[in-house]
């Protein structure tokens, strides 16, 4: 079967095959090997350092390939494209000779390429998976290569031509950019086809790295699913493709697709046998318990807490039944966080859930912050960057429930000053957590309520940069947003422009609308009906104490 340049026999079956950009990754090691001493120090650790990626990266255009090779090495390029030149343009038999001559890379007493290496792993995969090819599926293969160099070729021709048309001075400028642009970017290098299984678990670790520690390098969310449901179709039972498609769907508030993934996850876990493997006879119900957790977690994440209480339930009744202690733990937080809700992500201690609500009970400030000091101290104590952020969080938003600005400014430094406790990748966004995110709204307000609109711009600014529309977190400034723009409306007298503002708080925040439509009710002298409306919210609020 032929799919998009791919020639495989069977997708589930096979963990590697030969493709058109795999092969010109082969005449690249051969043209590498071939070199030699003749490459200087600097161009074989550029090139060294350029493997890695496009080894276990998604399958790329040739044009993107070459310009790859030519920042590392503008001769190798150049070889690479003769090489390729020629054998897409001989015949069969040319094909046959070059996968004939790699296994003289293994032979001597000193080979080129060592078979244990990463480079010698490749080489070995890509030959044996040759070899497996009949003879129709060799001639499939060979069409995709003419293919794929033509392609190559007939950009190569637009871009001359544009070349001739265009401004020497726009040229410049166009090379400019593009010699700023990295030699990988993820956009250009989306899969398009069926990946390899060691292609597809690099592509999904790496947008989920990216999602965890800078999500506004990942894939957008369409982008994402796109490719995540390409590798769904050929492969259904992939388990961690459902699982970061559960991932995705989280970040656009897509509460069907998200529960539809996070099911299809476990029960390929199960099916797979993948939980058996590694915790014995007892890996299913690990599964199921943990999938209920998930679940719960899930329904917490939209505010469904009746539903989250049941599969709390589940998830307890299971981790009782198995002596999981760990998991109970779990179900021990995750339930603190079903019975005292709040606005913020509170996926640590029970401490920091019962400290807020106490702060919406109306407790003492000194005694809600030592409580915190005692907690933090752990924190510290063990690293826990997370904890400590949210802890920091936290603080500042209880200074503001208590109108102290000034200390709730201290903490927003504090925060937006700490360098992260956990190793990332350089080049990824140290603070991109939902605490950074809190701590900047709570810094525009605090210039907006103090007359600095200008500088509460620019902070919203940098939220929409760091966190843009389609993030998990970015419901949070829009809010934050809505109610800047609500009080500078009302500040100037502009009663209608502030009612307009309250569809888009409601919408967000259900309890902060009603808040302010009594607010404009009040100031347009309709005192009934903002009494009713906070009437109904009173009630509304008094329920979850009355219940308890």
């Amino acid at each position: 079967m032929l799919t998009n340049g791919v020639v495989h026999a069977n997708v589930f079956g096979v963990r590697d095959w030969v493709t058109p950009h795999k092969m010109a990754l082969l005449v690249l090691l051969s043209e590498l090997g071939r070199a030699g001493p003749q490459l200087g120090l600097l161009e074989r650790r550029r090139l060294n350092r350029l493997l890695l990626p496009l080894l276990q990266g998604p399958d790329m255009a040739l044009s993107r390939l070459r310009k790859a090779i030519e920042e590392c090495c503008p001769q190798l390029a150049g070889s690479v494209h003769i090489r390729l030149k020629l054998m897409a343009e001989g015949e069969l038999k040319d094909m046959e000779q070059f996968f004939d001559d790699l296994s003289d890379s293994f032979s001597g007493t000193e080979p080129e390429v060592h078979k244990t290496s990463v480079v010698g792993l490749f080489l070995r995969h890509m030959i044996l998976a040759y070899n497996k090819l009949s003879f129709s599926q060799v001639y499939k293969l060979y069409t995709a290569l003419q293919q794929y160099f033509q392609k190559d070729e007939k950009k190569d021709g637009a871009d001359e031509n544009e070349m001739e048309l265009t401004n020497p001075e726009e040229l410049d400028g166009k090379m400019e950019k593009e010699e700023l642009d990295g030699p990988l970017r993820e956009e250009e290098i989306a899969c398009s086809g069926p990946l390899s299984q060691k292609q597809a678990e690099y592509f999904l670790s790496q947008q989920a790295s990216l999602l965890k520690n800078d999500e506004t390098k990942a894939l957008a969310p369409a982008s994402l699913q796109k490719e995540l449901n390409n590798l769904l179709k050929f492969n259904p039972d992939f388990a961690e493709a459902h699982y970061l498609s559960y991932l995705n769907n989280l970040r656009v508030q897509d509460v069907f697709s998200s529960t539809h993934s996070l099911l299809h996850y476990f029960d390929r876990l199960i099916l797979t046998g993948a939980e058996s493997k590694s915790n014995g006879d007892e890996g299913y119900g690990r599964s199921l318990r943990y999938a209920a957790l998930n679940l719960a977690a899930l329904h917490c994440r939209f505010g469904h807490y009746q539903q989250a209480e049941l599969a709390l339930q589940e998830a307890i009744r299971i981790a009782q039944e198995s002596n999981d202690h760990v998991c109970l733990q779990h179900c021990l937080v995750r339930a603190l966080y079903v019975f005292f809700p709040s606005s913020q992500y509170l996926a640590s201690l029970g401490i920091q859930s019962l400290v807020q609500q106490r702060a919406f009970a109306g407790k003492a400030a000194n005694k809600l912050m030592d409580a915190l000091k005692d907690s933090d101290l752990l924190h510290w104590k063990h690293s826990l960057s997370e904890l400590i952020d949210i802890s920091i969080a936290q603080k500042t938003a209880i200074w503001r429930l208590y109108g102290r600005s000034t200390m709730a400014l201290q903490q927003a430094q504090t925060l937006l000053s700490m360098n992260s406790l956990e190793a990332v990748n350089v080049g990824v966004q140290q603070n991109n957590t939902e605490s950074f995110a809190v701590v900047l709204c709570h810094l525009a307000e605090l210039h907006a309520e103090q007359g600095y609109f200008a500088a509460a711009s620019e902070i919203l600014k940098h939220l929409k940069e760091r966190f843009p529309p389609n993030s998990q977190h970015a419901q949070l400034w829009m809010l934050f947003d809505q109610k800047i723009q609500f009080e500078r409306a009302m500040n100037d007298g502009r009663y209608h422009v502030a009612d307009s503002l309250v569809a888009g708080i409601t919408a967000l925040n259900s309890i902060e609308g009603v808040y302010r439509k009594a607010i404009v009710l009040k100031a347009q002298n309709q005192m009934s009906e903002a009494h009713k409306l906070l009437q109904k919210l009173l009630i509304h609020l008094l329920k979850p104490l009355c219940s308890d």
